[in-house]
């Protein structure tokens, strides 16, 4: 059952998952999901992942998404600056995780990336899936077809059905990546200063960024592995969830000396 943990004055909707095999020392995963995502979205990944793995699963939805309180807009170019640097380490903080695998989906890739190469939180491994490092012109281009979408499908009832205030979860991301001040955003500066092992993962048929995302991922930060899966696009954990859990554990298993 999802709970509300207050974060400053905001109050986060979270769920804790135990593993049905625990696995004695080893970290909590803490799952950050995607830019039109929320806890629920997840479904029931994070508890195979718990299960797979040994660990526990602790998922949460940002401001602005789920039942979490609202979030501030419109967002700032540095929206994802503001939770990888400031909200997620005080979240870690009010959970009690010590060293947890941050575990984040296209936008909360990036912020997992960014509280690893920007704070001094102890983590254990970040997993980062569909990530973003810098905006492409596919990026943009399929952002723009989702306002088409927005405007002419059922996409605003599909999402209402996991969010307090779809219209504002949506506003809240499409209109920040269309507007012609993020072209420049960049994270690449943190990822020399990541100092635990990262796992990339990426589909192939990705709509929303190429492969060179995941690559200079593998550039920049010091201990990265690359996980690259075909017939796949934007969410490998539903096109490819089997290749995503043994790549998961593989990794987790490595982080845990096995």
């Amino acid at each position: 059952m999802l709970k509300l943990l207050t974060v400053g004055e905001t109050r986060l909707e979270y769920v804790r998952l135990p593993s049905a095999h625990p696995r004695e020392g080893a970290p909590a995963i803490v799952f950050l999901h995607e830019g039109l995502g929320s806890a629920a979205m997840w479904r029931d990944f994070p508890q195979k992942v718990a299960d797979a793995t040994g660990c526990e699963a602790v998922v949460y939805s940002r401001a602005g998404y789920g039942r979490s309180d609202p979030a501030r807009l419109p967002r700032a170019v540095r929206y994802m600056h503001d939770e990888g640097l400031a909200v997620l380490p005080a979240l870690l903080g009010a959970l009690e995780l010590e060293r947890p695998i941050l575990f984040g989906h296209s936008d909360g890739g990036s912020i997992a990336l960014i509280c690893a190469g920007g704070t001094a939180t102890p983590l254990a491994g970040v997993i980062a899936m569909a990530p973003h490092v810098m905006v492409e012109e596919i990026s943009v281009t399929s952002i723009a077809q989702a306002e088409v979408a927005w405007q002419t499908t059922d996409l605003r009832v599909r999402l209402g059905k996991h969010h307090a205030d779809v219209e504002a979860a949506f506003r809240g991301w499409n209109d920040i990546w269309l507007d012609p001040d993020f072209r420049a955003w960049n994270i690449e500066d943190y990822l020399p200063r990541i100092a635990c092992p990262v796992l990339a993962i990426q589909g192939e048929d990705d709509e929303y960024g190429t492969m060179a995302q995941i690559e200079r991922i593998a550039a920049g930060a010091p201990d990265v592995e690359l996980v690259k899966l075909a017939d796949c696009r934007h969410s490998p954990h539903k096109d490819q969830p089997q290749a995503v859990i043994d790549a998961v554990t593989e990794f987790v298993a490595r982080i845990c000396g096995d």
